[in-house]
């Protein structure tokens, strides 16, 4: 497939994981990529990958300082056919370990930053561009550790919502893609015992019995970002392997 001959996309969080792995198939279908994250290292690699079809912009979603330098960089480059705001952070923990800090913290990465760079790149956005919102169906589990993870992640399906409505007079659709149980290196801040333990209830709780893979959550995100999708908007897809039917 070529969809995105042509085709410009910025991948916020896009150095790695499910941003990486769309990335790559962009770049396979002829479109070209501007990438942001928050390590060095991760930028680097990523830049080595395909460096004549993409750029990758060092890129904070938490500061509201960088949503300037973001915009820049975009009317640098040219007008975007597909955003996809995917940056973000997961920690989890009893509600009682929750402070004031670390509430602010995630709030800011998970919402408040996705929320200021969409207000901003929106006149930055073609007729017709695709917006997608990267959520998680924690929003949906109630699992008692991931309350706040949860809350920000519900706080995206709602704003895409009306998102979506907003930006329908210009042609420009918004979705928001729900992951579950996904092989990436988002859960690195979790021991390893601990980290053996969940995919084991995963497999438990899964109706397809695994965990999924980084590019299958991606291949429904590019779905979204291209005009397969043209008549799809304000929607939810869930890639989580049926964990949300039960």
């Amino acid at each position: 497939m070529s969809r995105f001959v042509g085709k410009k996309v910025l991948i916020t969080g896009g150095t790695r994981g499910i941003g990486l792995a769309g990335a790559r198939r962009i770049v396979a279908e002829k479109g070209t990529v501007l990438l942001t994250g928050r390590s060095r290292s991760h930028a680097d690699s990523a830049a080595q990958l395909f460096p004549s079809a993409s750029r990758v912009l060092l890129n904070d979603a938490a500061d509201p300082a960088a949503v300037e330098d973001l915009a820049l960089a975009v009317a640098q480059w040219g007008k975007l056919d597909g955003l996809w705001l995917n940056a973000g952070y997961a920690e989890v923990g009893p509600l009682q370990e929750i402070t004031a800090e670390s509430f602010d913290k995630m709030m800011a990465a998970n919402v408040r930053g996705p929320l200021l760079q969409l207000g901003k790149l929106s006149p930055l956005l073609n007729p017709g561009a695709s917006v997608v919102v990267t959520s998680s169906s924690s929003a949906y589990e109630q699992t008692s550790s991931t309350s706040l993870y949860a809350a920000t992640k519900g706080a995206l399906i709602s704003m895409a919502r009306c998102w979506a409505a907003a930006f329908a007079e210009q042609g420009i659709r918004v979705n928001v893609l729900v992951p579950g149980p996904i092989e990436t290196r988002f859960r690195d801040f979790m021991s390893e015992d601990i980290k053996q333990a969940f995919e084991h209830s995963v497999v438990e709780a899964v109706p397809l019995a695994r965990v999924g893979a980084a590019e299958e959550a991606a291949a429904v995100a590019l779905f979204l970002l291209s005009s397969d999708s043209s008549y799809v908007t304000g929607s939810q897809y869930a890639v989580d392997g049926g964990l949300l039917m039960r």
